[in-house]
């Protein structure tokens, strides 16, 4: 007789729970995806496939409201009919009859505990990697619709058009502006851009190859052309790289390595290759102040480059030469006479890869003294750094971040680290301790929420029962309160947790002091049942 009673309620339970579910992700599903549709403008095959990714994430706060919903609405619709008087005059005990909706709950809270730890990061992954697979697309699409795009990469571009050719993947009209501390600090204008995408595992690299294009920059006196220019800058995580879409193995083995964590990795190439542009600087200066006649050294395979000016500067993984510049720049295979040339401007900049970068020289304005010609510009990439400036060796350490943030204050340089220099130490630094503290925020909110669904599911049987006489949702409504009091709890936990100024024993405290509320309340509530 009770399993017959447990089975009639676990499948007027399961009924209610799977209608709620199936309304609910459908209304939720729809709004998960608005934000991709307008800031990607994703297509409509793309907005199914979106929904279908994005499930785990809507289920995650679906099922545990779907069961609220269907114990309250269950057992109270149960006790309203006085089947639950008629079973405890049976000598059913009232426990006995919460044995189905307990089993819902434990069920809820394990698939919840699963989706938010495995699931739910795998499916994002997959949303990304096809809004990535159709970024060609996205950007057409914008530009056509919107006349503008701006790329979703740590560089910010700006790309407008006056007519884009999917097709060819071709550009017309095109103006491409380098936005950078809330101003423009470069625009390149061209007739005609193609936009091609090199697909990488965990980045895609953009470039933008345009004929005849026209520069405008700081730097520039009102600007130059060139027969040929290209922009090139990684597509990097949409959403990915946020701890919250992360899965418990990948937060572990952050934690362990946080070189692993790509925001951190990119931080750190950024200050080495700051640091080594100092360091090269400090090393140009050194030899140039010696004798006025000395010349600085620079090769790769097949070049061999020595200049000298009158005063170095150092800038954003640049080094700016400035006065009187003279350039030779020869072939180390002996062929062909050296060419002296004499730029009004020059700079070396890092390319590559930043923990071992190569150098190239960037020549404007010059004149060439064998000829008598005049050149708008000149580069001469693959420089390798002297063996003073290359840091591969100073940062081969099992502790790599701890080497580069030394490194970011190192007495190396004569003068102390540039402005810059502090600035990415510092927030190399900060960004370390605070992504140790988002993986523990992150993995303490995810077990309270899955955990928390037991104790919310008994609420709402408990407040069901009780509110018997009253409308069927008025137990829903209430179970709902302790359900927000949770929510807040583990938001304002994670929060203080996260504020690197705030204690974040604190933070976890409040998150579980949540979860320890709604066990009390649940306590009192059946203490009251059974003592009915």
């Amino acid at each position: 007789m009770v399993f017959t009673l447990h089975r009639y309620i676990f499948r007027e339970l399961l009924k209610v729970f799977v209608l709620a579910v199936v309304g609910l992700t459908l209304i939720l599903s729809l709004g998960s995806i608005l934000r991709p549709v307008q800031e990607y403008g994703v297509g409509p095959r793309q907005v199914l496939s979106l929904m279908g990714y994005f499930l785990p994430i809507t289920l995650t706060f679906v099922l545990p409201m779907a069961a609220l919903f269907a114990s309250a609405l269950v057992y109270g619709r149960f006790a309203s009919d006085n089947e639950f008087d008629a079973c405890r005059a049976s000598g059913i005990s009232f426990l006995t009859l919460v044995y189905p909706g307990l089993s819902l709950a434990i069920v809820v809270a394990i698939a919840n505990l699963v989706l938010s730890f495995h699931m739910l990061p795998f499916f994002v992954h997959l949303a990304e990697k096809s809004l990535k697979a159709d970024a060609k697309q996205i950007l057409f699409r914008n530009i056509e619709r919107r006349g503008y795009y701006k790329l979703p990469t740590d560089e910010p571009w700006l790309i407008y058009a006056d007519h884009a050719d999917v097709q060819s993947g071709t550009l017309v009209g095109v103006v491409v502006a380098y936005l950078k501390g809330g101003g423009v600090e470069k625009i390149y204008t061209a007739e005609r851009a193609r936009v091609a995408f090199n697909l990488q595992d965990r980045f895609h690299e953009v470039q933008i190859l345009a004929d005849n294009t026209f520069q405008i920059g700081p730097e520039d006196e009102g600007g130059f052309s060139v027969e040929q220019g290209a922009i090139s800058t990684e597509f990097g995580s949409l959403l990915t790289d946020a701890i919250k879409f992360k899965k418990i193995g990948e937060m572990k083995r952050i934690r362990a390595d946080l070189m692993r964590f790509h925001p951190i990795e990119k931080l750190a190439r950024d200050t080495c290759a700051q640091f080594t542009t100092e360091l090269l600087a400090q090393d140009i200066e050194s030899w140039l102040g010696a004798d006025a006649n000395n010349y600085y050294r620079l090769h790769s395979g097949e070049k061999l480059v020595e200049f000298r000016a009158s005063n170095v500067v150092v800038g954003d993984e640049k080094v700016k030469l400035e006065g009187e510049i003279v350039v030779i720049e020869s072939d180390t295979s002996g062929k062909g006479l050296p060419a002296t040339l004499r730029p009004m401007k020059a700079s070396l900049h890092i390319e590559g890869n930043k923990l071992a970068p190569t150098l190239t020289m960037d020549l404007h304005n010059l004149w060439i003294e064998r000829s008598g010609d005049l050149k708008m510009r000149h580069i001469i990439r693959g420089l390798i750094p002297p063996k003073d400036v290359d840091v591969r060796e100073r940062f081969q350490t099992e502790n790599v971040l701890g080497a580069i943030g030394k490194a970011s204050q190192s007495r190396v340089l004569k003068k102390g680290p540039g402005e810059r220099l502090r600035k990415l130490g510092n927030a190399l630094d900060k960004k370390m301790r605070k992504t140790l503290v988002k993986i523990r925020a992150e993995i303490h909110s995810r077990l309270v929420f899955g955990l928390g669904c037991v104790p919310m599911i008994l609420i709402g049987i408990g407040l069901g029962v009780i509110k018997k006489e009253g409308h069927l949702l008025t137990a829903f409504g209430a179970s709902c309160v302790p359900a927000a009091v949770l929510i807040v709890c583990i938001v304002g936990g994670k929060q203080i947790t996260e504020n690197l100024g705030s204690s974040s024993v604190l933070g976890m405290g409040l998150m579980w002091a949540g979860l320890v509320f709604l066990l009390l309340l649940a306590a009192m509530i059946y203490h009251r049942l059974l003592k009915s």
